[in-house]
């Protein structure tokens, strides 16, 4: 099992911050959730150290165009 990396790491931090606030702090850690998981998955797509690791990065982009679509209203 590798260690997570640093994008990924935050992206996880700040999901718990997220979860354990409300009003703006809840909203501002997830765009931090958000920033840091999309820096995670372009850093899996584009250096991934297998086709699986690419795979799942670029899952991961499509997550967060969805999600982030979904919260503007598309």
């Amino acid at each position: 099992m590798q260690f997570p990396n640093p994008p990924l790491l935050a992206a996880l931090g700040a999901l718990i911050v997220a979860r354990a606030t409300d009003g703006a702090a809840h909203d501002y850690a997830r765009g931090a959730f958000y920033a840091s998981l999309s820096a995670w998955a372009w850093l899996e797509l584009t250096e991934g150290a297998n086709p699986a690791r690419r795979v799942l990065g670029a899952g991961g982009l499509v997550y967060v165009a969805v999600k982030v679509g979904q919260a503007l209203g598309a």
